[in-house]
């Protein structure tokens, strides 16, 4: 709950899939894709699903049956990689209002960027598609500056720093108990949000400084 005691804040990193993005559709229209292509057996929603937040390599050795050697595992990640900008953006939308409320925090003066365990390239990609020009900084696995997957800090803390800001004065905006993790390493404020791939109950006992509903809350953050 957001009330009179409620720190303020003037700078917003958020996570990508599931907290600005519903690319969920997408992810496994285009893992089934690339399973049928290597002879390996679908997976359900459900299943990619639990996969998802820890990077294309998480997901593809999960997804991928345990017999398979690393060469295949390696194979079918280069190919999903490959594959992205055929399948990776056709069902993907922004979550309901998304759009308006970063661009009203941008119109108050907030900072803002995005830190997303997806692999830089598809953060560039689908930003460029669904949000462009949303924000000042973006930044996924294994771009130019090469981050350590969340919860280590070290990406988010050069996001901030990159932004002009310090930890203090910022919001790291997740739906997983990792972004929850990530924001109390670097020190920022941790909001988790309902809308998108993990439960509620779990952000909250990740202690999750707020859990919101909407994505105007965050506005009144912004001070």
């Amino acid at each position: 709950m957001i009330d009179a005691t409620t720190p303020r804040f003037d700078t917003f990193v958020f996570d990508l899939d599931g907290t600005l993005l519903d690319t969920l559709p997408d992810l496994v229209v285009l893992t089934n894709a690339v399973l049928r292509e290597c002879g390996f057996p679908e997976r359900t929603s459900a299943e990619i699903l639990s996969y998802v937040g820890n990077g294309v390599k998480a997901l593809m050795y999960q997804a991928v049956p345990q017999d398979a050697d690393e060469e295949a595992v390696e194979a079918a990640m280069r190919r999903w990689k490959e594959l992205y900008p055929q399948y990776g953006y056709r069902l993907t939308k922004a979550y309901e209002g998304i759009p308006e409320t970063v661009a009203e925090l941008e119109r108050r003066g907030a900072r803002l960027g995005v830190l997303s365990n997806k692999f830089d390239g598809g953060v560039q990609f689908i930003m460029n598609k669904c949000l462009p020009d949303a924000v000042d900084v973006q930044h996924g696995e294994g771009g130019p500056q090469n981050f350590p997957r969340k919860p280590d800090p070290t990406g988010l803390l050069r996001t901030i720093e990159e932004l002009g800001s310090v930890p203090e004065r910022t919001v790291y905006v997740g739906d997983s108990t990792g972004d929850v993790a990530v924001a109390r390493n670097a020190g920022t404020y941790a909001v988790g949000v309902t809308w998108g791939y993990h439960e509620a109950e779990r952000l909250r006992a990740a202690a999750a400084d707020l859990v919101i509903d909407d994505p105007r809350a965050l506005l009144d953050l912004l001070g």
